[in-house]
């Protein structure tokens, strides 16, 4: 006990000294959970020049290769998911559990920070668990309106938690102090105009705009139908133009199975791509939006005020995105199409809908920006800030 009091004595010296801020961040596993890490980092640095920042993931996760491309402060711990079944694994779950602990500990006397932010992922358990044995303020965040297993546990222990969606509430009944927030990648976007964006893909501004996205690998479902539709789509009408995003793993079959249909090469009103890294500006560019129904695309979609058609992924836990989804859909900010029911027939219906609707389009883009959280990066640092007085 003697120990932790001059621990906090030390951090509270050191925050009069430097007038400055040190925020350990831990998160990982996916980009998930990753990029709205870096989105609230990137907030941070901007707000406050002089803050530190250190990154801690692990070894096997994507925020190894991630972060440090940042050029940010990046180490590791072990640590590992807890099993869903009582099996050896977790003999070795309470080991990496107990030996991530430790190295946080390390972590956290080296760093001396002033607070903690765990955005999701099995490895912030040690970290927020070593973090609240120096007593050092704790905030989570959570991106999906289910929580994940590691956020709910954790909700228990730490001062603050931070959720994308006011739905969440419910699940954190043991929460300490809940707030709504939004999803930090959201304040990501920096979106130029539409004309503009349009004007980087050679597209039309007097044509209304479709972005399908099928992920950065592609989703096998969603291609095959969706190669079906958009001849028929573009052949119904002359006033619509696509920006499709395959996914790197389905871009070559899904051309040819286009080019089967239409004659791609004299298509002024089709781009194509395996995949894109300004994704600002083709979501920018659009007027509706297909996509799966991940918390940080969700985000992305309200804070643009994007109306979306949303075909939720079925393979994810807690069937996420289905809930994630359901919430734009009740709003009648999206329409919801489940992969089962998904045909070429349904999903040449509903975007005909809405399409050429100027009316429909510009209902559900009100109600896309009545979602949306577009400061939501800054809402955390503001919980982070309010720690150090």
């Amino acid at each position: 006990m003697e120990f932790y009091s001059m621990f906090q004595s030390i951090i509270i010296l050191n925050i009069v000294r430097r007038n400055l801020m040190k925020v350990l961040v831990t998160g990982g596993g996916t980009g998930g959970h990753i990029y709205p890490a870096l989105a609230v980092i990137n907030i941070l640095n901007k707000k406050y020049p002089k803050a530190e920042t250190l990154y801690v993931g692990t070894s096997t996760g994507m925020e190894q290769k991630i972060v440090p491309e940042k050029g940010l402060d990046f180490t590791t711990i072990n640590a590992r998911g807890l099993p869903r079944k009582l099996n050896k694994d977790l003999l070795y779950f309470s080991r990496d559990l107990m030996k991530g602990i430790n190295q946080s500990k390390r972590i956290i006397k080296e760093f001396t920070p002033d607070v903690v932010l765990g955005t999701g992922g099995y490895v912030c358990g040690p970290v927020l668990l070593a973090a609240k044995k120096f007593r050092i303020p704790t905030v989570i965040h959570e991106q999906n309106a289910i929580p994940g297993i590691t956020n709910k546990y954790l909700s228990r222990m730490v001062d603050y938690t931070c959720v994308s969606f006011p739905e969440s509430k419910k699940y954190f009944k043991k929460a300490k102090n809940i707030i709504v927030t939004g999803n930090p990648r959201a304040e990501e976007l920096n979106q130029k105009s539409q004309d503009e964006a349009l004007k980087s893909f050679d597209l039309s501004a007097n044509k209304k705009t479709i972005l399908i996205v099928s992920g950065s690998r592609g989703a096998q479902v969603i291609n095959k139908i969706m190669s079906q539709a958009i001849p028929e789509i573009l052949t119904s009408s002359n006033k619509i133009q696509i920006i499709y995003v395959t996914g790197n793993e389905y871009y070559d079959d899904i051309k040819s199975e286009i080019e089967n249909n239409i004659d791609y090469t004299s298509v002024d009103n089709l781009k194509f791509y395996p995949y894109l890294k300004n994704m600002p500006d083709a979501l920018a560019s659009a007027d509706l939006v297909v996509s799966r129904a991940g918390a940080t695309t969700l985000a992305e979609l309200t804070a643009a005020g994007k109306p979306s058609i949303l075909i939720p992924s079925p393979n994810v836990t807690n069937n996420h995105q289905m809930v994630n989804a359901s919430i734009l859909a009740q709003r009648g900010a999206a329409k919801l199409i489940e992969e089962n029911n998904l045909t070429k027939e349904k999903v040449t219906e509903v975007l005909n809908e809405i399409i050429l609707d100027e009316e429909k389009l510009n209902e559900m883009k009100k109600l896309n920006f009545e979602l949306g959280y577009p400061k939501a990066a800054s809402n955390v640092c503001d919980v982070l800030s309010s720690f150090i007085g």
